[in-house]
């Protein structure tokens, strides 16, 4: 098995770091140093700690498991279920220490970096048009009204995932999960 490259590991260890850090708070020597890599070789793959943020970004959404969301053999609400299931889970496994990579740096940086709101940007309309196919299968199917269109139903279930995370957070309780999961699956896709 091939070993990963050092430009992956400095990927990987930015994920890590942003997420479990922040982006203020972690330096490219805390990156460098979770890699296993001297401070000087990150500049050989990386034009700044920015522009590795964007593809950590990248690659944090490649994780989030969207492709699920748009796979026909699955009922689209049970696709749905299962992929804010998976993020839960992934929450309360972490003891709620980390909420959703994009949404942190969507807060902590958007106003200061133009590349990094583009990127957070771009990468919540990715997930909002993966749910809104979910969510378009299922209305199609007859299991969720057509009263309102997928996408403005997928950008308030999204928006309602991302209040859910900070709540849970804050009170390192599974409790809004729970909210979310009862409204929006209860109420709102019904």
């Amino acid at each position: 098995m091939a070993r990963p490259s050092l430009r992956e590991n400095l990927i990987a260890a930015a994920v890590e770091q942003f997420h479990g850090r922040g982006y203020a708070a972690t330096g490219v020597k805390d990156i460098t140093d979770a890699a296993g890599a001297p401070k000087g070789s990150f500049y050989n793959h990386f034009k700044s700690k920015e522009a590795l943020a964007v593809v950590a970004l990248e690659r944090y959404g490649a994780s989030r498991g969207l492709g699920s969301l748009l796979d026909p053999s699955v009922p689209p609400l049970t696709r749905l279920r299962r992929h804010f299931e998976f993020l839960r889970d992934e929450n309360v496994d972490a003891e709620f220490n980390r909420g959703c990579l994009v949404g942190d740096l969507a807060v902590e940086v958007a106003d200061h970096s133009e590349a990094l709101r583009a990127s957070t940007r771009k990468s919540f309309e990715a997930w909002a048009e993966a749910l809104a196919h979910a969510i378009a299968d299922a209305q199609r199917a007859g299991d969720v009204s057509k009263a309102l269109d997928s996408s403005t139903l997928a950008g308030f279930v999204l928006a309602s995932w991302e209040g859910a995370l900070i709540s849970a957070r804050t009170e390192r309780s599974a409790k809004p999960f729970e909210t979310f999961f009862t409204i929006v699956f209860g109420v709102i896709l019904r």
